[in-house]
């Protein structure tokens, strides 16, 4: 038992070992830090059956094995999903897998990835509030009066805290930069956004619909609307006497840092606090690294170690049992 007991202990350590959270760099120099306090996956709560990091509300279900429904198929619904700490990272990359589908020939209304001041707000806007400060993005499934335009239709809003919405119009008066999607409801593939800011720099919107591990390009700026310092990470939907289901399967948030040194924010002339920061940054991140890498040895020797006394046990056990 005890030398059952070591072998597990020893095998969660092996895993942890294996599947560290993953700093990478690509071909760009654009190196990408997993930010855990804005990303979701399966079983979604911790043992309390709450998120350490997300609020959740309105008619959203929470299915640990499968996703986040933030409304079922089924008339006048809205639910919410909010970080419960603003995302301040300067740059960063969002990828959101989502699902939206039901069983009726007409669908609606929509869900919409937030990064706003307000959060956890219920509202007319997707499930979410109206007059909004910040970034919405809205995956409109259902047309009310849009002429010349194909639905699904994505669209990003930028907020000023005093704008609405214009609901009767698709929020054409409101855009700021959108495409049409057919096919990005009820598809085939696992259907995904990603969503990736440089500040003073970029804004891009990639979808994968058609073929898995196929971007589509929504839009792309070099104009990027400025996004509040402080602002939430969300996700609502609605359903009006149209319904769908409206799910969230994972979300994928990194910090983006250009190794090369073509970060607007980081390089600009005289930024020098910026500059300073990124240096205390790299060496926290140099320290903690290496705290981390001798805390799993230290682990690794304990377990080994339980696993060597609770095997001599056994043999010991063994060797009593042979001789009666």
């Amino acid at each position: 038992m005890r030398l059952s007991t070591s072998l597990s202990a020893l095998g969660l350590v092996a895993c942890a070992l294996a599947h560290p959270d993953v700093t990478t760099t690509d071909a760009n120099g654009i190196r990408s830090i997993p930010l855990r306090t804005h990303s979701l996956s399966a079983p979604y709560l911790d043992s309390d059956m709450q998120s350490r990091w997300f609020d959740f509300g309105g008619n959203t279900i929470v299915r640990a094995d499968q996703y986040i429904r933030l409304t079922s198929d089924r008339p006048s619904q809205e639910g919410w999903l909010f970080s419960r700490v603003p995302l301040t990272a300067t740059n960063w990359e969002i990828e959101v897998e989502f699902k939206i589908h039901g069983l009726g020939n007409l669908h609606g209304d929509g869900f919409a990835i937030w990064l706003t001041k307000q959060r956890a707000t219920p509202g007319p806007v997707f499930g979410s509030t109206d007059r909004f400060e910040g970034l919405g993005i809205f995956f409109d499934t259902y047309k009310n009066n849009r002429p010349g335009t194909v639905f699904p239709y994505v669209m990003a809003m930028v907020g000023d805290g005093s704008k609405s919405y214009d609901k009767s119009n698709d929020g054409k008066e409101n855009e700021f930069m959108g495409c049409s999607a057919r096919g990005i409801r009820g598809a085939s593939v696992p259907t995904k956004a990603k969503l990736t800011y440089f500040q003073d720099k970029s804004l891009r919107l990639e979808l994968q619909y058609k073929s898995e591990d196929s971007w589509e390009l929504c839009f792309e700026t070099s104009e990027p609307p400025t996004i509040p310092s402080v602002a939430y990470l969300g996700f609502s939907a609605e359903t009006g006497e149209l319904s769908d289901n409206h799910d969230i399967i994972s979300v994928s948030t990194k910090n983006l840092y250009d190794t090369k040194g073509r970060d607007s924010t980081m390089n600009k002339p005289g930024n020098k606090g910026a500059s300073k920061g990124s240096e205390r940054y790299s060496k926290k991140k140099e320290g903690g690294s290496w705290s981390w890498f001798f805390f799993k040895m230290l682990m690794f020797f304990m377990v080994m170690g339980g696993a060597y006394v609770g095997f001599t046990a056994w043999r010991a056990q063994k060797g009593r049992s042979h001789r009666f």
